[in-house]
């Protein structure tokens, strides 16, 4: 994992977003290695939130906040380190994409907000069905 990675899923880029792209997602997965990690079936790039969200939009043909409100619908299961999940449609569906961005802890919200930092995380499944999960950083 990449310096970069575990400083996100720490909390500690607020200001930066976190994408991963399945292989199966793009047209040409090798386009990504100097942007991001290779991980097994994709890559996850961790970059400034309006070039990531820029990023998305080129890659998925979607805008990165419509795809979160939509995600928010449904709730799901994101892996920690972003590069998969469980659809909550069926559980040996593959992931396409995932957005993530980090949110640092607000007292004044409160529950988990006041916690600690805050990961969002939309995924979007091979099947279409876009979903979220949001957890505490560094508590998973």
């Amino acid at each position: 994992m990449t310096d970069a990675r575990a400083e996100f899923l720490a909390g500690q880029r607020p200001e930066d977003v976190a994408i991963y792209l399945a292989d199966a997602a793009v047209d040409d997965p090798s386009t990504l290695d100097s942007y991001g990690e290779r991980v097994d079936d994709g890559t996850l790039i961790v970059v400034e939130g309006e070039k990531g969200r820029s990023a998305f939009q080129a890659a998925t043909g979607m805008d990165a906040m419509g795809f979160a409100k939509q995600a928010m619908g449904t709730d799901g299961e994101i892996s920690e380190d972003l590069t998969g999940g469980a659809c909550p449609e069926g559980e040996d569906h593959a992931t396409r994409f995932v957005f993530a961005f980090a949110e640092e802890q607000n007292e004044e919200v409160g529950g988990l907000y006041g916690e600690g930092d805050v990961i969002h995380a939309y995924a979007q499944c091979e099947c279409g069905t876009a979903y979220s999960h949001k957890w505490i950083a560094g508590e998973r």
